[in-house]
């Protein structure tokens, strides 16, 4: 009975072509609205993930932190070292300090660090100095800052420091000049303008700071969250350990926030094509009274009808749903491979649309479709199975 009634009621009518209008239109409302919710998910954990590998780097997995300058030493690292041997540590020395070359300015956190120890923990800075290794008075420079100044390698810059000098009757800020050596992308035009790196023994020497002193030490961790609870339980009081996600959680939050607020937004697509399933099953079951009434009085029962209409619009939206998985996934290869969509990199951080669509949002995806589907089939098939067979028969 199911069955028949299934391929019966699907069959193209030409006396109600519009019927059969109403449920393509629902396929392809359903198809429509599937493949786009996915390409825009995809999207979304693209530059999410995107923008946590660059903050990842530049930020580091893990950072500690002493709430005095320079109150870091050689042995707290060499302590570390040996009690978390899985771990890559490289101490530094940070300072504000302005750029200055010529007649141009320009405000910069400076890094002095260890570039063996750097190279291991930070890969744009490896990429960087691929072909040199700064030593004494030499610096890297973000990208940023170097084309700002229109800088050429082995030219020489000033740092303006904080710290002041005598000059004189009055006392200035030191200023140091230190020669161009290199100059690193992070993708981020936040970081290429801001962050520069020297060695820590010329930045130590200028700050005054002991040999072997720090203000911190940089982490590399492939599970940070579990590491920075045990690191936090064994370091020296006064010392802190801080995760890359604690100083960007406001960021994520928000990109978080509007991911949901999209795909509820995008959700409401498939809704809207859903309402089609229901006036596409109401119109047949209207159209089919007669029919449904003359069932009813020749045996069928009210279950098997409103089994016959629920089926048939969970063929209609679950055809819909699987059509639209094929394009949704088929979108996400075709954008995710090819230089479809170009991006401004000095905005986005990366000139290639980045595509990942995560299992569970596919499912959320998946599950939500399914829902409304089934909910949207109910109701007709519902008012199909209450069909008064009487008063039916009498007047039609």
């Amino acid at each position: 009975m199911v069955k028949y009634l299934l391929f019966k009621y699907l069959r193209f009518d030409k006396s109600q072509p519009f019927i059969t209008l109403s449920a393509i239109l629902a396929f392809l409302g359903v198809s429509v609205g599937l493949m786009v919710l996915i390409i825009a998910m995809a999207i979304m954990n693209g530059f999410d993930k995107e923008f946590e590998r660059k903050l990842f780097t530049m930020n580091y997995p893990i950072t500690i932190i002493s709430y005095m300058k320079g109150s870091i030493d050689d042995s707290d690292v060499i302590r570390l070292k040996e009690q978390f041997k899985e771990l890559k540590f490289s101490p530094y020395i940070s300072t504000q300090a302005i750029v200055k070359h010529g007649n141009k300015l320009e405000g910069s956190l400076l890094f002095g660090v260890n570039f063996d120890y750097e190279k291991q923990i930070n890969s744009v800075v490896k990429e960087a100095l691929s072909n040199t290794t700064p030593s004494g008075f030499e610096i890297l420079l973000g990208k940023g800052i170097a084309d700002d100044f229109a800088l050429s390698l082995n030219e020489k810059v000033t740092m303006l420091f904080m710290q002041l000098s005598a000059g004189g009757l009055v006392s200035m800020p030191t200023m140091k000049r230190f020669n161009y050596v290199a100059n690193f992308s992070s993708g981020l035009i936040a970081y290429d303008k801001a962050y520069s790196y020297t060695d820590v023994n010329a930045l130590a020497k200028i700050l005054g700071y002991e040999s072997g002193r720090y203000d911190g030490i940089h982490i590399y961790s492939d599970n940070p969250k579990s590491d920075i609870v045990k690191l936090n339980q064994n370091l020296s009081p006064g010392q802190r350990a801080v995760g890359w996600w604690e100083q960007n959680g406001n960021f994520f939050s928000a990109l978080e926030l509007e991911k949901r607020a999209l795909f509820i937004v995008l959700m409401l697509i498939i809704l809207v094509a859903s309402l089609n399933i229901i006036s596409s099953l109401l119109m047949t079951v209207m159209n089919r009274r007669q029919e449904i009434a003359l069932l009813l009085a020749l045996g069928a029962s009210k279950s098997e009808i409103k089994k016959s209409f629920f089926v048939q619009g969970v063929v209609i939206g679950g055809s819909g749903i699987i059509f639209g998985l094929i394009l949704g996934l088929f979108g996400v290869w075709l954008l995710g491979s090819f230089d479809i969509v170009n991006l401004p990199a000095d905005v986005y951080g990366s000139s290639k649309l980045p595509m990942e669509l995560a299992l569970s949002d596919l499912a959320m995806i998946l599950i939500g479709a399914i829902v409304i589907v089934l909910l949207s089939s109910y109701y007709p098939a519902k008012k199909a199975s209450n069909v008064d067979i009487l008063t039916t028969l009498r007047n039609e």
